[in-house]
């Protein structure tokens, strides 16, 4: 955890600096957040709403050493179409509070302060009903080009159009989409087309324990790799599915890929050790299993979706780095082109992912590119269209940061 907590104080200690002299040199700084918002063109659409709940004004005027992830007019337009904001229509206060806090981070960052590592900024979002994470639910916030990027749920991203519009209490920073608030990994797996992972974890009846685990990192199979050990798994007892899904796991330890390195092992919720190794041109392999996508944002910690599944029986597994495909760690199984455990298992309608093609957490080539699941917004998840206004209403009460 070494490299995170060196990349969020790097960081902090650049974000102190230039608010320092963003201090001396903005005339904004001067403004309230409402009058801020009220001064700012592309966020009318939150302005009028924000002045239509009762009491949300009040309480974001009292809010301090805050960063504002503010949507756009445009960002509020595509939310109100998606499955989110249908949801909340309903006026669930709880999920609107995790919508709101969820664009609040912890802390005042300019974006000069982003940098090419990718750093995991905590927000107020904490309410364990729907972050189950030390510090609060996190954003992903990187630099790629001249753009800051930021990542949420089902890696749903957000550019920063209009960055440092500092105010009495912290930066805005407005953004072209609305964040998705993540899911638990049981939803995530299905929502980004992880069948094999999903059907597993449903035939193990381990879905709502790793639902409800605190702090942890997922590796998680992609279909193929189910389907390349396809001849094994109908004979697996419950037991033996059990052990090699845990061994999946590493529990209390939320592991974003700028905290794997070269040569560390950790501990995995089955019993025994989980291998890392960095190759260097930033290829990362956990055992014999190549990192495809990283960082996919849950509740409870983080999901990597890898290529091969984990053995808890061959824990010396070793990768091939200069190979296309790595061996499965389990001898003597062959490929099966349909997998029974994936029975039941809905498919996703859509890909995750739309938008800047997301880097991994400062170890080079591993992308996104193999995206699956749902565009957009997803509703916050506990354990046709609305207007904005009632999106935010009753939230005054609670806005108290």
């Amino acid at each position: 955890m070494y490299s995170q907590l060196l990349s969020l104080a790097a960081l902090a200690a650049t974000a102190a600096a230039q608010n320092s002299t963003a201090a001396q040199n903005s005339t904004m700084s001067s403004m309230s957040l409402i009058d801020l918002l009220g001064a700012t063109s592309s966020l009318s659409t939150l302005a009028a709403t924000v002045k239509s709940v009762p009491g949300l004004a009040e309480s974001l005027g009292s809010v301090s050493n805050v960063t504002i992830l503010a949507p756009s007019n445009e960002a509020f337009q595509m939310f109100m179409s998606t499955p989110a904001a249908a949801a909340l229509a309903a006026n669930d206060t709880a999920a609107i509070q995790a919508v709101l806090s969820y664009h609040i981070l912890n802390g005042t960052y300019p974006a000069s302060a982003v940098m090419e590592m990718p750093a995991f900024i905590p927000t107020m979002l904490n309410n364990s009903a729907y972050a189950n994470v030390t510090g609060g639910q996190v954003v992903e916030a990187v630099k790629q080009g001249d753009k800051v990027v930021l990542y949420s749920g089902l890696l749903s991203n957000a550019t920063v159009t209009t960055a440092d519009q500092n105010f009495t209490g912290g930066v805005v920073h407005v953004i072209d989409n609305v964040l998705t608030v993540p899911q638990n990994v049981s939803s995530t797996a299905v929502a980004a087309g992880l069948s094999g992972v999903a059907g597993a974890l449903k035939r193990a009846q381990l879905a709502d324990t790793v639902d409800s685990l605190k702090d942890i990192t997922v590796f998680a199979p992609n279909n193929s790799a189910f389907q390349a050990i396809g001849s094994a798994l109908p004979n697996l007892t419950m037991t033996q599915l059990q052990d090699i899904l845990e061994y999946h796991v590493i529990n209390g330890t939320v592991a974003y890929s700028s905290t794997l390195m070269n040569g560390m092992t950790v501990p995995a919720l089955k019993g025994g050790d989980l291998k890392i190794t960095v190759e260097d041109n930033g290829d990362v392999f956990v055992n014999s299993a190549k990192v495809l996508i990283p960082d996919v944002l849950v509740a409870n910690g983080v999901i990597h979706v890898i290529d091969n599944v984990l053995n808890p029986n061959n824990t010396s597994a070793a990768p091939e780095p200069t190979a296309s495909t790595q061996m499965p760690a389990f001898s003597g199984a062959s490929t099966a082109t349909s997998l029974d455990i994936t029975s039941g298992v809905s498919t996703p309608t859509a890909a995750i992912g739309a938008g800047p093609t997301k880097a991994a957490g400062g170890q080079g080539s591993m992308t996104s590119s193999s995206s699956s699941s749902m565009t957009g917004a997803a509703s916050p998840m506990k354990t046709g269209a609305m207007g904005a206004a009632a999106l935010f209403a009753g939230a005054g009460a609670w806005m108290n940061v």
